[in-house]
């Protein structure tokens, strides 16, 4: 009996271990901090006549700032809760992800991840959020949230025109009277101008705007910019994102013309009459150009065009006994180039 007693105890006492120790994990596994991305922070979204579009740039780091080579899912939440039961410091319902494909991440480039969906309901209000996984059990923290209110929308404004100005552009467009659906407007009408410098990631550029022209000022000239306008629908509280317009690109053109010339002298030589001028301190002027008027003449005429390094020209055009009067104009490097007004005259008289 002593020793059936002891195996027993033998026995009791290993399953007793092992019930302690375990062999699995009693809690979701931690990731190292090596492994997961960093969050999210630039989540958009655009609203047309198809439904929603979510937008967001893929990390490229870790949280510890360790390069990332790939994402492998990103989880995209939606919550959406009727607008006349929509509790503002209520918890966001959000639903179960759905999981978007990842994909390569370029070191160089700012890689864009996409999502869209038309199941929206007209007086529902719908939020989103997204985080980006390594692994199923690596994943980021959650992006900024978006919300919008979805109504029918309007469609986006036609005819939209773009011309150039000096280190500006003017944008304008038709307006809108109709929804989507083909119904006519019955709420205020707003538009959003967007822009951008490479016909990728618009964003808005100035405030919304009951108008039908917007000016964008303080553009570098030279550059090109692309526009494309929304139309906002105001139903009261909420402001409804609507359909689109075309893209139209503009130039930013220098329109300026340099400052006239001064200290215009001209000077009687054996050869004919030499003209001199103070040389222009401006970054911009190419050239200058040589007028003259003879003493029984109102309008100069053009005689002659030096380039912007010089500030002397020579007319051996004249005659021993004639009166002239010379004035200079400075243009500049654009094309066409822009001209100044003429200087003061200075002239030999015989």
């Amino acid at each position: 009996m002593l020793i059936n007693t002891r195996i027993a105890g033998a026995v009791l006492l290993t399953g007793t271990l092992l019930l302690a120790g375990g062999c699995g994990y009693k809690t979701i596994p931690v990731p190292p901090d090596s492994i997961v991305p960093r969050t999210i922070e630039d989540l958009r979204y655009s609203v047309s006549e198809k439904g929603v579009t979510l937008t967001w740039t893929y990390p490229k780091e870790t949280i510890r700032g360790g390069d990332l080579t790939d994402i492998a899912t990103f989880d995209v939440y939606r919550a959406v809760v009727s607008t006349d039961d929509y509790c503002p410091t209520c918890p966001i319902p959000f639903s179960e992800a759905v999981q978007v494909p990842g994909g390569v991440v370029d070191p160089e480039k700012n890689r864009q991840a996409t999502y869209q969906t038309s199941l929206l309901r007209p007086g529902h209000q719908y939020f989103f959020k997204v985080n980006a996984r390594t692994s199923w059990w690596a994943a980021s923290a959650d992006s900024n949230v978006v919300s919008f209110v979805w109504h029918i929308p309007a469609k986006g404004p036609q005819g939209l025109n773009a011309t150039a100005a000096d280190s500006g552009a003017t944008i304008s467009w038709e307006a809108v009277g109709s929804l989507m659906d083909g119904q006519d407007v019955n709420y205020p009408l707003l538009y959003q101008v967007q822009r951008s410098k490479n016909n990728e990631n618009f964003s808005n550029v100035g405030e919304v705007t009951t108008e039908t022209q917007f000016v964008d000022s303080a553009l570098n000239n030279g550059e090109t910019y692309y526009y494309k306008v929304q139309s906002i629908l105001q139903v009261e509280e909420d402001q409804v994102a609507g359909g689109l317009s075309e893209v139209v690109s503009v130039v930013a053109t220098d329109l300026t013309p340099p400052a006239p010339p001064t200290g215009i002298t001209a000077v009687q030589t054996s050869g004919g009459i030499k003209v001199f001028w103070d040389k222009s301190r401006e970054s911009d002027v190419n050239g200058y150009r040589i007028y003259r008027r003879s003493g029984n003449e109102k309008t100069p005429k053009k005689i002659g065009d030096v380039s912007g390094v010089y500030a002397i020209f020579e007319d051996t055009n004249v005659s021993p006994d004639g009166s002239y009067y010379y004035s200079i104009t400075a243009y500049d490097t654009v094309e066409p180039p822009n001209e100044s007004d003429r200087s003061q005259e200075a002239g030999i008289r015989h």
